[in-house]
């Protein structure tokens, strides 16, 4: 016998209580908001947990028809079997993964994708993240610090309400360095004035820069100039993640790599930043258009409840059909 059971607040899903199963279910576990736009949630995923290693990502779903979002793994408990993600809710997609919690699922949850990390014994790191990066930066800051290095952390954020995981950070760091563009928290400077300290004190072995194609286009050539090799993940288009649509196409050494395979981390003094940003900014009429439909329709469904019959999946649709 089968009972209907909801998913994602969206549409119903089939529950076999034969074998108390939900087929095809990734189970949030719990959501913490830790601005407007930013939120992180835990995700049943034991698979995905079982597998993954720092710097690899995963791809989600929300429901059958919705679009496919690519986040880094932002922490991992092989043991519970969950995988924790971070999101800045930008778009359609994002805004509408933001209003679920507890208890809701996910249709699809694929990974762990890319490649992991290059963890080794190497002396002394620099993590350094910006914004958001800081949720990527961390397993990466981990492991480092498993394997033996010395691990200085540097996080920065425009103001103090968009810090995040300060007290996780400084756990698995030798120091942390904590920079506001407006002096709200920490040092008022851009992430790179400090990482130009350390660099020109010597004794720098590697450097991880997480965050935005800016920040990390930047931190690439600070440290370029004092010979320190530098990764940076890279978070470009990317819509099938296995390597087959190209979407995820960056330059690197004047060579095209595919973001989802050869990446998502590559040599910083090799990538093509310019190219990156600008294939980033592609869409970005499409994406407005789409994220002001369903804004529209969220709004008009909680203004009168004259669409109550219509799923939410449906209205996604409609969204993003009225983007075409």
């Amino acid at each position: 016998m089968k009972k209907w059971h909801r998913r994602a607040r969206l549409e119903p899903k089939w529950f076999d209580e034969g074998n108390g199963k939900k087929e095809d279910m990734y189970q949030i576990l719990s959501k913490v908001d830790y601005s407007d736009d930013v939120f992180m949630q835990v995700i049943e995923a034991p698979a995905v947990a079982a597998a993954c290693q720092a710097g690899q990502f995963i791809i989600l779903m929300i429901h059958e028809e919705g679009e496919r979002i690519p986040l880094t793994i932002a922490d991992f408990d092989r043991e519970a079997g969950t995988i924790t993600i971070v999101v800045q809710a930008v778009g359609t997609s994002t805004r509408h993964l933001q209003t679920l919690g507890k208890g809701d699922s996910l249709t699809s949850f694929i990974g762990p994708l890319g490649q992991p990390s290059e963890i080794e014994k190497v002396g002394t790191v620099i993590c350094a993240a910006g914004g958001v990066g800081v949720a990527p930066i961390y397993p990466i800051a981990r492991a480092l610090k498993e394997a033996g290095n010395k691990v200085i952390c540097i996080m920065a954020a425009r103001n103090e309400s968009l810090l995040f995981w300060e007290d996780k950070l400084r756990e698995v760091s030798d120091e942390l360095i904590v920079t506001t563009d407006d002096g709200s928290r920490g040092r008022k400077c851009l992430v790179t004035e400090p990482l130009k300290e350390l660099c020109e004190a010597g004794g720098i072995d590697l450097v991880y820069a997480i965050g935005p194609g800016v920040m990390m286009k930047f931190c690439a050539k600070t440290t370029e100039a004092y010979g320190v090799k530098t990764f940076v993940s890279l978070n470009s288009i990317m819509v099938d993640g296995t390597g087959m649509c190209g979407g995820c196409r960056v330059s690197v050494g004047g060579e095209t790599k595919f973001v989802c395979v050869d990446g998502p981390e590559f040599d910083g003094h090799q990538v093509d930043f310019d190219v990156l940003m600008s294939r980033q900014r592609q869409y970005l009429k499409q994406e407005k258009a789409s994220l002001d439909a369903y804004l529209s329709h969220a709004s008009g469904q909680d203004e009168s409840a004259t669409d109550a019959t219509a799923t939410d999946a449906t209205a996604c649709n409609r969204a993003v059909a009225a983007s075409v």
